[in-house]
């Protein structure tokens, strides 16, 4: 039995707990945002988590020197931090509207809609696994949204645009990882969202409490740490091999809410997740092949 090279086994290792504080993360920031959407709206709950997220990234901007965040495509990041805003504001209105499971099934529909946005966008090829990739993914949201049997909610619709929003705003990050730091990324996306949250949020503004301050740190860090360890998970390891552990969130989310918010769950729910996840699976399966034969 032939065993696996040292540094292959460390590297995957390292992948595997990248991947898990990213799950982590999400679960923990939804929580967070739960708890605090019963006394805020959701643009004051945005504003909190960007003043805490741009007091971070300020402090690390300051350790290693404004060069770490000069650019030349401010317009690129105003694009991208408007979807990016309109796709965190429809996910934690969502979170206060719908059992966090359903949530973050709907939320896996990020890869169908960035997959149709490569091929309109950025002109990529249109081949079939992505094409599997859209059917099952939009297969998986009738099964959970059940048409025809009731009235479609209006909060898995909103759920639904935040993942198209989410779609947006990881294509217009591709073009610019190539010039800007992840510093610079991070840091703009706070500052530019800032203002985007305030306005509305100063006329229905509540004070928050002293409870409130736990939760409005998790929000902010946890906004920050869940996409640092994605993107560090895929750096240290394969992407199909940890990204099945990021599918983990929907059972655990459905735990959360049952355990403590008393939340219930269809079966239609799971049945919609294995056929959207399969379909990303897949496409992600033929992806990996294709960067292989060309690297060969």
């Amino acid at each position: 039995m032939t065993q696996k090279p040292a540094a292959d086994t460390a590297s995957l290792t390292q992948g595997f707990l990248w991947m898990g504080g990213a799950v982590l993360s999400f679960l923990i920031m939804a929580i967070a945002v739960r708890e605090l959407s019963d006394t805020m709206n959701t643009f004051e709950i945005l504003t909190l988590r960007s003043i805490v997220g741009l007091a971070i990234t300020f402090a690390f901007v300051m350790r290693f020197g404004w060069h770490e965040i000069r650019t030349e495509r401010l317009k690129l990041h105003l694009v991208r931090n408007v979807f990016h805003f309109g796709g965190q504001f429809g996910w934690f209105l969502g979170i206060s509207m719908l059992p966090l499971a359903t949530v973050f099934t709907l939320e896996f529909t990020i890869p169908v809609w960035a997959a149709m946005l490569a091929v309109i966008v950025l002109r990529e090829r249109l081949h079939h696994a992505r094409i599997i990739a859209i059917i099952c993914g939009f297969g998986g949201v009738l099964i959970i949204m059940k048409p025809g049997a009731e009235v479609v909610d209006l909060a898995s619709l909103i759920v639904v645009g935040a993942a198209f929003g989410y779609a947006v705003s990881y294509i217009t990050t591709k073009p610019l990882v190539v010039t800007d730091s992840p510093l610079a990324i991070l840091f703009y996306m706070n500052l530019m969202q800032l203002p985007f949250g305030l306005v509305p949020a100063i006329f229905t503004w509540v004070q928050p409490t002293t409870n409130d301050v736990l939760w409005i740190v998790l929000v902010g860090v946890t906004a920050l740490t869940a996409h640092y360890c994605v993107t560090r998970a895929f750096q240290v390891a394969d992407t199909l091999t940890v990204i099945p552990l990021d599918y983990l969130r929907m059972p655990l989310a459905a735990v959360i809410g049952y355990v403590f918010y008393q939340e219930s769950f269809e079966l239609t729910l799971f049945a919609g997740a294995i056929v959207i996840i399969a379909g990303n699976y897949y496409n992600i399966r033929y992806e990996a092949k294709l960067i292989k034969s060309a690297a060969k």
